[in-house]
């Protein structure tokens, strides 16, 4: 193999690797806590989506929480303050190891529990989560 081509090969490995760090979603944590806290000050809003499949339009009416950003820690437990998309997703696991993963900006709180939505169009609910089940959350930020 030449020097040119091993040359090409490297360039084209690296394009590949960088593009790879700069897609993945980094996923971070938060005590239910300081969820609780910082939901607290916020209201249920309703968030219209539209599917566009020409010549048709389907729209989505979900209600969530407010929130436009959140801080949480990363891996290494630096504070971070995120921004809330209708891309961000949660993970809850519960304290017997079962995970739940839905749509960050469909999260409420109600009389104890979390509620969210599996998506932004039919609104189909997840099976409320009691916060005193709670054992982590994780977000992911996409």
């Amino acid at each position: 193999m030449n020097s040119n081509m091993f040359m090409r090969i490297s360039a084209i490995g690296t394009l590949v690797v960088s593009t790879l760090i700069m897609s993945s979603c980094a996923t971070y944590h938060v005590t239910t806590q300081s969820l609780l806290e910082q939901l607290a000050k916020t209201q249920p809003e309703k968030k219209v989506n539209f599917i566009v499949a020409f010549p048709i339009v389907f729209p989505g009416v979900v209600t969530g929480n407010s929130l436009t950003e959140i801080k949480v820690l990363d891996k290494n437990e630096f504070v971070c303050i995120i921004p809330v998309t209708r891309k961000t997703g949660v993970r809850i696991t519960k304290k017997d190891g079962t995970r739940k993963s839905f749509y960050f900006d469909t999260l409420l709180v109600q009389d104890s529990t979390i509620t969210g939505k599996n998506d932004h169009f039919f609104g189909v609910n997840i099976t409320p989560i009691y916060l005193n089940n709670i054992e982590k959350v994780e977000l992911q930020n996409k």
